[in-house]
């Protein structure tokens, strides 16, 4: 599997990134797993307008899925198009939000073809996906993804769990949310610090951690990565817009 990053920052673009947006490709085939604000520029950057063979949005909130909206267009209107139905796997209400975000009193269901997750194990093209209900607001998903004998996790939007660390075991990569400073009174059952994605990795037993959704505009990133590393033995990286990962 290779991962490459489209968008990282956290709850609204960041001055250098997009939001949330990761193209997973295996055997020729592209998943992208959210689709977030200002992601879809990094899309042509990095891939092509095109690339996707499907979608997975972890949950409907808009700094996961806005670019989702917008694609409506790229698919529906192409000069060569339409295309056909694109499949997405999403929350049950995802049809509904993104009709309404596109907002012409229609539907987007030309465009897509909606699968509604629940917890559970299922193929995508060429990978075995799993997903498992997460802690945060509204209706998320982490994600699981294998082939080949390979792992990567992607924590989505969360507070700590046990969901997370089942999906996270033994990962080869675990992709993880730190929006949260070490140190803040923060909000509870939201999101992750640097010290509680690198402890979540660290009892997981992943191989690599990826941090991501880090909030440039009131965090650190030198600090959310020293917390992480002082939680977790292994190799760190804060991820990029365009960086590539082997699996």
């Amino acid at each position: 599997m290779r991962l490459t990053v489209l968008g990282c920052a956290g709850s609204f673009p960041g001055p250098e990134a997009p939001c949330s947006a990761y193209l997973v490709e295996a055997d020729g085939f592209r998943l992208l797993v959210d689709f977030g604000s200002g992601s879809l520029s990094s899309l042509q950057r990095y891939a092509g307008l095109h690339a996707p063979d499907a979608i997975l949005l972890t949950h409907l909130h808009c700094d996961h899925i806005l670019d989702a909206v917008t694609y409506v267009v790229v698919r529906r209107y192409a000069p060569e198009g339409p295309y056909p139905p694109l499949p997405v796997y999403a929350p049950s209400g995802a049809p509904d939000r993104l009709s309404a975000a596109y907002g012409d009193d229609g539907t987007v269901e030309d465009v897509y073809q909606f699968y509604a997750l629940q917890p559970g194990t299922f193929p995508i093209g060429p990978f075995s996906v799993t997903v498992d209900r997460v802690n945060h607001p509204v209706e998320t998903y982490g994600v699981r993804l294998e082939h080949g004998g390979r792992s990567l996790c992607y924590s989505s939007d969360t507070a700590p769990c046990d969901a997370l660390l089942r999906l996270a075991q033994n990962a080869d990569m675990f992709l993880c949310e730190a929006s949260y400073l070490d140190g803040v009174d923060n909000p509870p059952d939201l999101h992750l610090t640097g010290r509680e994605a690198g402890e979540t990795a660290t009892k997981a037993a992943v191989g690599r951690l990826l941090l991501t959704h880090l909030v440039a505009a009131w965090g650190s990133e030198a600090h959310t990565l020293e917390s992480a590393a002082a939680a977790y033995a292994g190799p760190i990286d804060v991820v990029r817009p365009g960086a590539s990962y082997d699996v």
